[in-house]
């Protein structure tokens, strides 16, 4: 890509180097950041409870299989670390050059705003999956000592991608939020509440009390990364028939939902390419005032 010259008649870089430019200093700063020692720290307690219960109370849940200990293990934790990495390295990723006023000093320079955004999404993406692979890490290390030898399943490969799949669209979701506020708490907070209790919430509504299924819930699609573990898949639908009861009263009947994988990859994809455009439409149209 050639270089166009500035006012002053310096080589301005390509997008691809701008880009490239704010990855790496982004990246540096995460890595140096406090958020980045607490979120490692939160990744080896949860791990060290899981090795710990698992070691003293041996549940047979677990140790029946190593798919079994998997789905115990990985299925149970892996979206919450995903959700934390995502609030953690992008929910003040774009907020944060409003509120600190930073933005006065870089986008005046010829630099892309399109090349900021991407760049601060890329060291996000790289940041969080460094901590993924230190708890996969782990995760086999446990799966190991239990089961030795080469005894991992294929479908764990199969939720690490889907795990990864749904770090892209969660930085997606919380970048867009970060753009939509100046404030880093609001952007971080709202964030937070949605992935960890709102979303949760309105899936447990729309499913059980309207008999809805959830496609259009984040959450609901990142439910393959535990459902592909499970010996069998589970049914797109389930449906209790409602029995009667006494006085011969008629028990409700619950339907419950399992997206499919190509559902779920849908579903995340669609998240990932919506929040990521509008975040990025945001932050090239707010002005720093």
């Amino acid at each position: 890509m050639e270089k166009s010259v500035s006012a002053a008649g310096n080589k301005v870089p390509g997008s691809i180097t701008q880009v490239g430019i704010t990855m790496r200093y982004t990246f540096l700063d995460y890595l140096r950041s406090r958020r980045f020692v607490i979120l490692l720290g939160i990744t080896f307690i949860i791990s060290g409870i899981l090795t710990g219960v698992v070691g003293y109370y041996r549940p047979a849940g677990f140790l029946g299989s190593p798919l079994s200990f998997l789905s115990g293990w990985w299925g149970m934790s892996v979206t919450f670390i995903t959700v934390l990495s995502g609030i953690f390295f992008g929910g003040d990723a774009i907020s944060g050059e409003f509120q600190n006023k930073t933005g006065y000093f870089t986008l005046p320079n010829p630099i892309r705003r399109s090349s900021v955004y991407l760049g601060k999404w890329l060291a996000a993406f790289i940041a969080a999956s460094i901590i993924l692979v230190i708890f996969t890490t782990i995760t086999l290390a446990n799966e190991t000592y239990y089961f030795p030898g080469m005894n991992i399943p294929w479908q764990f490969g199969e939720s690490v991608l889907f795990a990864w799949f749904y770090l892209v669209a969660v930085l997606g979701f919380t970048f867009f939020f970060s753009s939509l506020f100046k404030s880093t708490s609001y952007s971080i907070l709202v964030t937070a509440i949605l992935f960890l209790f709102a979303f949760t919430l309105i899936q447990t509504l729309v499913s059980a009390l309207a008999q809805i299924e959830p496609w259009f819930i984040l959450t609901y699609g990142s439910e393959i990364i535990g459902n592909v573990l499970q010996t069998t898949y589970p049914l797109h639908i389930t449906t209790i028939s409602g029995a009667f009861g006494r006085g011969g009263a008629e028990a409700p009947t619950f339907t419950t939902y399992n997206a499919t994988i190509p559902e779920g990859l849908a579903i995340i994809a669609v998240y990932f390419l919506i929040t990521a455009a509008l975040g990025l439409i945001l932050f090239e149209r707010k002005e720093f005032n």
